[in-house]
């Protein structure tokens, strides 16, 4: 499991897994920020961030280009038969899915105020 700036920056992986016959998984959090990063800005500089977002390529595309298997999910009840699916692959798989972290800064202010009690 990998957010979408982590997998962008070690995705040339794919080629030597395809080349040495090693068959894995790749869940990809797909939301075009650096997710963490933004978070932790935002818990810094009262709700602001910059920096953090970018765009992405078309994933499932760039799996298939590279000789892997290409999956986007759009829906929660997909996730599951398509992973399965993914693992069954003798090939590398990448399995797309979009995120929204909107919730995070929510919990970042519900966690501080569980510790203040």
């Amino acid at each position: 499991m990998v957010g979408d700036g982590g997998f962008m920056m070690n995705s040339q992986e794919l080629e030597t897994a395809v080349r040495e016959n090693v068959p894995f998984v790749t869940l990809v959090w797909e939301d075009g920020h650096y997710g963490l990063i933004k978070w932790k800005e935002e818990e810094q500089f009262n709700g602001e961030s910059c920096y953090v977002e970018f765009t992405n390529p078309d994933f499932k595309a760039l799996a298939e280009a590279m000789h892997c298997r290409g999956y986007r999910v759009e829906r929660a009840e997909d996730l599951i038969p398509t992973l399965e699916e993914a693992f069954a692959q003798p090939v590398p798989s990448v399995v797309v899915v979009k995120v929204d972290y909107g919730e995070n800064m929510k919990l970042s202010e519900r966690l501080a105020e569980i510790a203040r009690q």
